[in-house]
């Protein structure tokens, strides 16, 4: 406004230059009307900011901020924060105050979506109320220092009702107890009835009882599953807003969780260049936290992984034959050259599951209309990609290597459904 009277004060000057002093009067009388504006504000009296300790990576976390003020006009309530970009992509936020019961009091809250694990600071915050005309405003602004957000692995999978309805009902539930009818381990001698499994019968007891009889046989339990983690570049690359190894963790967690109340045991394992954790095995779904806390610790690193060495690190690790749970991507056949070598010697003693999520931009980029060279071409190169891709995962079939290539929202269920084959055909142990 100050800067609009500059035109006005030239014509002044070039009609009645002894008037030029009115420009400054006005000039001077706008500043002072943004100092009165500004002190008829009012002053705040207190004001805090209000955060979780803790949160889940992808979900919705909510941020607010409490002030109370004394006295004043203010027409308008604002608050800023600047935070770890963890916490959202922009690093900060502003949003309004509004009032609450008491009417000198404000609040307002700010929403975000973590997008990566670890332990986010919110560093600064600022407060600023505008004066009834909105000329002046006052601001103040705080240095945070204990006000951290630990970010943990998405456990909402774990927590929904589907699953813990499917635990409460399935054979394999929250009572242990000896299960008959499945697996391999004979457990009694029936009475064959209609409907049963015909395999099932057992023909030298029949012949002695000359009448129909069908072994039950006993569920495995006790199996030890790995759930390993690729923590590499490729798997640091987003996927609908968060990293693949976040989705991987949280598939990996949900059936963990059902895993221990199955009556089996899990262990985590992470690498990199180097092996970054490995947990001793977990028996009770009360210590699912200890899964939690190491999954939580899994680091991001853009560099390639080194699967002979983690690969090997793993087996000299693991005493007897186990299930191991292997979630990673890559992103050509040299690349995966190593991984596939490294697989080949690991599946000699151990049952191996190869976890990965399913690339849908490059069949994006297939089912694109060739409009012009430039489509055409990126068409043609994703198809050759993706074919390069199943004669990977066609390779590790052929090895003996079970392959799960799923959505990232598909994985968590698909995976639970191939532990639960692999269980019940005892292939494990």
């Amino acid at each position: 406004m100050i800067a609009g009277l500059a035109p006005i004060a030239v014509v002044i000057g070039a009609f009645s230059p002894q008037n030029w002093i009115i420009t400054p009067v006005a000039a001077l009388a706008l500043a002072l009307m943004i100092v009165l504006d500004g002190l008829i504000a009012g002053r705040c009296e207190q004001w805090h900011l209000v955060v979780p300790a803790d949160t889940e990576v992808g979900q919705k976390t909510q941020l607010d901020v409490h002030a109370r003020f004394a006295g004043g006009r203010a027409t308008r309530y604002e608050a800023a924060l600047e935070f770890d970009p963890r916490l959202g992509q922009d690093g900060g936020a502003s949003f309004e105050l509004v009032p609450s019961a008491n009417p000198s009091e404000f609040s307002g809250s700010h929403t975000v979506r973590p997008s990566r694990r670890g332990t986010a600071a919110i560093t600064r915050a600022w407060l600023r109320w505008r004066g009834p005309l909105g000329l002046g405003a006052r601001q103040e602004q705080k240095t945070l220092q204990d006000h951290e957000v630990r970010i943990w692995p998405d456990l909402s999978p774990v927590r929904s009702k589907e699953l813990q309805t499917f635990l409460r009902d399935a054979q394999t539930g929250l009572i242990a107890r000896r299960i008959r009818g499945e697996g391999t381990q004979f457990e009694a001698l029936t009475e064959y009835e209609a409907g049963m499994d015909r395999r099932r019968i057992d023909w030298r007891a029949s012949a002695r009882h000359i009448q129909l009889y069908a072994r039950e046989n006993e569920s495995e339990r006790n199996n030890q599953i790995v759930f390993a983690f690729d923590c590499g570049q490729a798997m640091c690359e987003p996927v609908y807003g968060l990293p693949r190894i976040d989705r991987a963790v949280s598939a990996a967690l949900t059936c963990a969780y059902v895993a221990l109340k199955s009556g089996d045991k899990a262990a985590l394992f992470g690498f990199a260049q180097r092996p970054q954790v490995m947990t001793p095995f977990v028996s009770d779904s009360r210590a699912f936290h200890r899964l939690q806390s190491a999954a939580a610790v899994l680091d991001y690193e853009s560099t390639e992984p080194n699967f002979t060495l983690a690969l090997a690190t793993l087996t000299s690790k693991l005493q007897r034959r186990s299930l191991i749970v292997l979630f990673s991507d890559f992103t050509d056949p040299t690349a995966a050259e190593l991984m596939v070598e490294s697989m080949g010697r690991l599946v000699k003693k151990h049952l191996l599951l190869f976890v990965t999520i399913a690339d849908s931009e490059l069949e994006t980029f297939i089912e694109h209309n060739p409009g012009d060279i430039a489509t055409l071409a990126r068409s043609v190169t994703a198809d050759t990609l993706l074919q390069q891709r199943r004669i990977v995962l066609q390779r590790l079939r052929q090895m003996g290597v079970d392959v799960i290539e799923a959505p990232y929202n598909q994985i968590g269920y698909d995976l639970i459904d191939r532990y639960y084959t692999i269980k019940n055909s005892e292939a494990i142990g």
